[in-house]
């Protein structure tokens, strides 16, 4: 059995705000660096990540000592229209008051649909477990996003969720095992959390 932990990145300033960070190539908030420096994460043999500024820095926080390699398609879903745009700022919005009916199901629009996102998700964290094989490493972290995280579990999380069922904060995530001789396909078995509350993860509480 193979350890993965997948984290989403630390707090950006749009985070702050409840902003729809995607494609936005934010840094981490001071907030976020101070919150991830007060934990204690599971030890990895090797890190693997989205391109995105916000997630390179988590790694480098998380496992300074290790080298990371990033993977194009884990990056964040582009939310088009309502990219770097909160709530309040779109409520009056047709579009977004359509998408919400939807139940997040409609594709954001002028960006990409949760069926495209998901797809590039899963074809990059395929790329992950090759790359995981081709390292045998035994104790893997994915730094990734929260919409990468949670196409990544309703896909092949056990037991079986929703998408939605999966979100997760900001630095937290989940540690999940995967058996590369399974011959049923991929799975990832005894999906804990990691943060807050949990045994995976310790420091403060910085709620």
């Amino acid at each position: 059995m193979i350890e993965l932990y997948l984290i989403r990145h630390g707090k950006t300033y749009g985070n702050t705000l409840g902003r729809y960070i995607g494609i936005t190539d934010e840094s981490l908030c001071p907030e976020g660096r101070e919150a991830l420096q007060s934990y204690t994460y599971p030890q990895a043999e090797a890190v693997y990540v989205s391109p995105m500024k916000r997630c390179l820095e988590t790694a480098k926080i998380l496992w300074p000592e290790l080298p990371v390699q990033s993977f194009h398609k884990l990056r964040e879903c582009d939310f088009g229209e309502f990219e770097n745009k909160n709530y309040l700022e779109l409520k009056d919005n047709p579009h977004y008051q359509a998408w919400v009916d939807s139940g997040g199901q409609t594709a954001f629009p002028e960006g990409e649909s949760r069926e495209e996102f998901q797809k590039r998700c899963l074809e990059g964290f395929l790329e992950v477990l090759e790359a995981i094989r081709q390292a045998d490493c035994k104790k893997a972290a994915l730094v990734v996003h929260g919409g990468t995280i949670m196409s990544i579990l309703a896909a092949y999380g056990e037991p079986k969720k929703s998408f939605y069922d999966w979100q997760v904060k900001n630095g937290m995530g989940y540690q999940a095992r995967w058996d590369e001789r399974d011959e049923g396909g991929i799975r990832l078995y005894e999906v804990e959390p990691i943060g807050i509350d949990s045994r995976l993860c310790t420091g403060l509480d910085l709620r």
